[in-house]
């Protein structure tokens, strides 16, 4: 089956395919049947999530401020992991936050119920307005996409760098991490950044606001809301 052309609207219909996604809504919708209408339920679809999370597995905010910290203290250039899509393409982000406030809203508005929604912050983004933002945060300089033959393996740069980051939560007098613990997601930051030169990841939110969702966050500015709160909170430097 075809992938479907961008932006991705909340009522497409699935694809024809296997997908635990799809698997788990069948579960819930048969038991909000099998209750008789006593309870309701809601989808909600993110798009790539920037939010806080000190330790969880995948946290791509995180994970690129740990990279960029150990950049700062070997004295490199942040140099761009992925490929000319994902560098130049306009995407979405969805601000944990935001996701937040449109499942409260859902759970108390008739209006949500039993409704399927998208869930990002209402603008665009390219990794090509982020990268310089996060190399100013750390007082780096920067690389963008050099070409697929010069493609930088952010997972490679990164092995054996436990006693490095060890020596930067010493020096920063950081909550005590290990390198796992709040970078343990190379792979998922090349799945971001590695896509082909056609990835997009547009989704429409026009049936939120149809039904009265219209949260919006600014992603520039979640971005460097996130970076500051893991700063606050002493998880990167």
């Amino acid at each position: 089956m075809p992938t479907p052309d961008p932006p991705y609207a909340e009522d497409m219909p699935r694809r024809d395919c296997p997908n635990f996604y799809y698997d788990q809504e069948d579960i819930l919708f048969a038991e909000v049947s099998r209750r008789g209408g006593d309870v309701s339920w809601s989808v909600h679809r993110h798009n790539i999530i920037l939010g806080f999370s000190p330790r969880s597995a995948i946290n791509v905010v995180r994970s690129l401020c740990v990279y960029a910290a150990i950049c700062c203290k070997e004295g490199v250039a942040l140099r761009w992991p992925g490929y000319l899509g994902s560098w130049e393409s306009f995407s979405n982000a969805s601000g944990a936050d935001l996701i937040a406030e449109q499942h409260i809203w859902a759970a108390v508005d008739p209006m949500a119920k039993n409704q399927a929604f998208n869930c990002n912050n209402g603008d665009l983004y390219s990794w090509k307005m982020l990268w310089p933002m996060l190399a100013a945060r750390f007082g780096l300089e920067w690389t963008g996409y050099d070409g697929e033959e010069k493609q930088f393996k952010v997972s490679e740069a990164m092995a054996g760098k436990e006693a490095v980051w060890a020596e930067i939560v010493r020096e920063n007098q950081l909550v005590e991490t290990h390198l796992h613990d709040v970078a343990d997601s190379w792979l998922m930051v090349v799945v971001v950044y590695g896509y082909g030169t056609n990835w997009k990841l547009l989704d429409s939110m026009n049936k939120s606001k149809e039904h009265g969702f219209l949260g919006f966050r600014d992603t520039l500015k979640s971005f460097n809301t996130w970076i500051d709160k893991m700063k606050a909170y002493k998880i990167i430097p």
